[in-house]
């Protein structure tokens, strides 16, 4: 295990799983610029570590998994151009998730709100405990909630979420759950072991396959579907002739756990 403190970000390594735990309790995890800084520092050496297949994202404490960004710090600065080019750091950081190439666990607790509601949509899979609360209330504070447009609209029915951008109203777990944009919800007590056992799940898989098959769906999410078709053709014929592929196919074949090859 390697663990290394960031101060507003934590990270660690375990068992081929990062995690990356936005430690500002006190202030229900609201990202400054700094861990903003830290959040891509550290999913940049996620992605080229070896050892991890896995990333867990959650917030410290039990109040809330991240409320957005400071709004402290979002009306400071040294020149408003300064303080325009900081905000594209949150679109960065969504591309850095999409782009890790290896699969992303967000472990919600209490409020994922505004910028956080966004940052656990960016993941690709979102468990969360019963006690958890999502909202984008930025319309309540005469803003709206560009950046989070994207996270959003990829993960529920668009309609759905122009509603909770329009209303700005709370949603629950179960109905989190109900919309889509959920993929579990467990009692609180629970929501570490819960992530853990899908986090082994998924590093069991063959890392290769995880790489390409989770980069094409990126990739083709936004395209025609003939377009799509013909970028996953050739990538098919890629995986196939993958030592990953091979071994995977010959321990099927001998009715045998599959031995990845290192990546």
């Amino acid at each position: 295990m390697s663990a290394n403190a960031d101060g507003e970000v934590l990270y660690s390594v375990k068992d081929r799983t990062a995690r990356i735990t936005i430690n500002r309790p006190e202030r229900r995890n609201a990202l400054t610029w700094t861990a903003i800084e830290a959040l891509a520092r550290h999913l940049a050496v996620a992605k080229e570590d070896p050892d991890v297949r896995v990333v867990v994202l959650s917030g410290a404490g039990e109040r809330a998994f991240c409320s957005g960004v400071d709004l402290s710090e979002m009306s400071s600065g040294s020149s408003y151009a300064s303080l325009h080019e900081a905000r594209g750091k949150v679109a960065e950081l969504f591309g850095l998730l999409w782009s890790l190439g290896k699969p992303v666990i967000a472990a919600v607790r209490g409020y994922a709100v505004a910028g956080g509601f966004g940052l656990a949509l960016a993941c690709d899979l979102v468990v969360c405990s019963e006690d958890s609360v999502f909202a984008a209330p930025e319309i309540d504070i005469g803003l709206w909630p560009f950046m989070i447009t994207v996270p959003l609209v990829r993960s529920m029915p668009p309609k759905r979420a122009l509603e909770l951008m329009l209303t700005g109203r709370r949603v629950g777990a179960d109905e989190a759950e109900r919309m889509g944009f959920v993929n579990r919800v467990v009692p609180a007590a629970q929501l570490d072991d819960a992530v853990r056992d899908l986090a082994t799940t998924l590093a069991a898989k063959s890392p290769v396959a995880m790489r390409l098959g989770r980069d094409s769906f990126y990739a083709v999410w936004d395209m025609a579907a003939a377009e799509a078709l013909a970028v996953l053709h050739p990538l098919l014929t890629v995986a196939v002739g993958t030592d990953d592929a091979k071994e995977g196919t010959a321990a099927f074949r001998e009715k045998r756990p599959p031995e990845w090859p290192d990546p």
